[in-house]
């Protein structure tokens, strides 16, 4: 709870201070222009940092007292080609829901983006995806048992924990990442990505109850 209600204040700030402090505009639309010209280059590279390294370095950091262990190697052997292809994707999707429903920050426009990306992307794809890797990760990447995965009472048990938790953090960000420009919604995606994967990964490590 806190974790997402730390990400959720600093995304708010981030919203507050592009529409009323002017000099905070004028570095995010840099960072806009730079969005633009990288495209999916800058996502991937940007998830990496956001989704891979800056946690796994704060886990070298805070919990293991800088000391760097074998499993920071696996770790990032996981997550690095893991969170390319999750940013890729939801750089796809983003650019999809303003093609679909229109790039203005209107209240109506927003509201289905947000609809849409936590009721029927998470559902069906991200929540289960994100849950299946994460668990045949912490299982030594065996395939022995991963047929569970499909079943009824897999997503029972495992992914719909994980939705809550999804949209007790994300409804408000994404509310958020809508109500900007479509160049700038990348960029503070990673800003939110690097405590969500965090929060996740811990959660993915808890034994199960």
């Amino acid at each position: 709870m806190v974790p997402g209600l730390i990400v959720q204040s600093l995304m708010l700030v981030m919203l507050l201070a592009y529409y009323f402090h002017p000099p905070m505009q004028l570095w995010l639309d840099g960072l806009a222009r730079v969005k633009s010209a990288w495209g999916y280059g800058y996502t991937a590279l940007s998830s990496v940092v956001a989704g891979a390294l800056i946690p796994e370095l704060l886990r070298i950091g805070v919990f293991q007292k800088g000391r760097v262990a074998r499993r920071n190697l696996a770790n990032l052997l996981f997550s690095v080609p893991f969170w390319c292809f999750m940013g890729v994707v939801v750089d796809f999707f983003y650019r999809s829901q303003a093609n679909w429903f229109g790039a203005e920050a209107t209240f109506p426009i927003v509201a289905k983006k947000v609809l849409v990306d936590q009721f029927l992307y998470n559902p069906l794809f991200a929540a289960p995806f994100t849950t299946w890797l994460y668990d045949w990760k912490n299982r030594g990447y065996r395939f022995a048992g991963t047929g569970e995965f499909l079943t009824a009472r897999y997503y029972r048990d495992t992914v719909v924990p994980t939705l809550f938790a999804t949209w007790g953090v994300w409804i408000p960000i994404v509310s958020i990442l809508y109500s900007l420009p479509s160049l700038l919604q990348i960029p503070l995606f990673g800003l939110a990505l690097s405590l969500w994967v965090m929060l996740y990964t811990w959660m993915s490590e808890q034994p199960k109850r």
